[in-house]
């Protein structure tokens, strides 16, 4: 097992990947709740970010996971113009196994212990129905349910964000942000991908799908008998000939040393966090011509639907605040030319800026 002094604690406190303000171990014996709460950053607000329950191979790799998730929530946050610092949480476990009420109202409970520095929402393993259980004991917890006064499904405002970072991207590299007649490959037309593949086929770009699950894809083209096609597998849609568009919108770690020097795509605009397998990556995609959108600015329209139900959901509210997605895309864009850097580096800057700017004084 990994030395906890020499891995967790070299990461919180000593590392590049650190400077979180706070870590939280929490344990409930009677409904076996084992989690974590990790936060990285209050400067801009109460953080916030999803709650995710998985079976991890050992709780340094659950921490390791929450420090990680938290930093990158604190970056989406601020890109995405949210008064919200980042945080995330992870229930050690496997959820069909384990996952009970009682449990979740423990976890709610050490939520609300925090007295509002974190806010949670649903993440890989939880989901809408969990969030209104949490709820019952802790008042800062969204994702919840229109019926328990949320905002509900937060897939939709994410794909419209993709949507308009394809649009950004467009703009940037061709000079018009309409999609008419351009190929855009997705991968992955679950929740997210197949929301998606209706904005883009309403502006009438011409889509190339393909999914794990076949019933996904047929599902798609059932609907779409013109305009959408499909492909075996990933391998196959990024070596598609013509593809003006690259959209990953299901695994992290989708642009790595394998894929990068066959895409004939000249952009990658998708909804899967964490597309860049290793740092270089992004680098790797500028000096091929490829225009990279960041995954964690394009897809923050969930993010900004969640925050929202804090305030009383408006969903009309939150479509415009996603809107502005096309506009922060193009300024990352016009930053990193300015500074000769990839957009996911002058992405990193920006919201760096912002939450060094909102730090007081001390």
């Amino acid at each position: 097992m990994t030395d906890v002094s020499d891995g967790v604690l070299h990461t919180l406190f000593r590392s590049d990947q650190g400077g979180h303000e706070q870590v939280v171990l929490c344990q409930d014996r009677a409904s076996g709740l084992k989690a974590v709460i990790a936060i990285h950053s209050t400067a801009l607000g109460p953080a916030l970010g999803g709650t995710r329950f998985y079976p991890y191979a050992s709780e340094e790799e659950a921490v390791a996971d929450a420090l990680n998730l938290a930093r990158g929530m604190s970056y989406k946050n601020a890109m995405a113009g949210l008064d919200h610092g980042g945080g995330k949480a992870v229930i050690i476990g496997d959820p069909e196994r384990i996952k009970t009420e009682e449990l979740l109202l423990a976890y709610g409970r050490f939520v609300a212990s925090l007295g509002g520095r974190y806010v949670t929402a649903c993440d890989v393993g939880t989901y809408v129905a969990d969030m209104d259980v949490v709820a019952r004991e802790c008042r800062w917890t969204t994702g919840r349910s229109p019926e328990n006064g949320g905002a509900g499904d937060s897939s939709v405002l994410t794909s419209y964000g993709v949507y308009q970072g394809m649009r950004a991207a467009a703009q940037h590299l061709w000079g018009d942000p309409s999609l008419r007649d351009r190929k855009v490959g997705i991968a992955g037309v679950g929740k997210v991908g197949h929301h998606l593949v209706e904005h883009l086929r309403a502006e009438g770009a011409e889509v190339v799908i393909t999914d794990v699950r076949e019933d996904a894809v047929r599902r798609i083209l059932d609907r779409h008998p013109e305009g959408v096609s499909a492909v075996a597998d990933t391998e196959t849609l990024i070596r598609t000939e013509g593809l003006d568009i690259y959209a990953p919108c299901a695994l992290g770690g989708a642009l790595d040393d394998d894929t990068v020097p066959v895409l004939t795509a000249r952009v990658v605009c998708g909804a899967a966090n964490n597309q860049l397998a290793h740092p270089g990556v992004e680098k790797d995609l500028a000096d091929r011509g490829i225009l990279y959108a960041p995954d964690y600015v394009v897809n923050a329209g969930g993010v900004i639907q969640v925050a929202d139900e804090l305030h009383g959901f408006d969903f009309d509210r939150c479509k415009a605040k996603a809107s502005k997605i096309f506009d922060t895309t193009l300024a990352i864009f016009a930053r990193a030319k300015e500074d000769g850097i990839p957009p996911a580096a002058a992405a990193d800057r920006i919201a760096e800026q912002r939450m060094a700017e909102a730090r007081p004084l001390r």
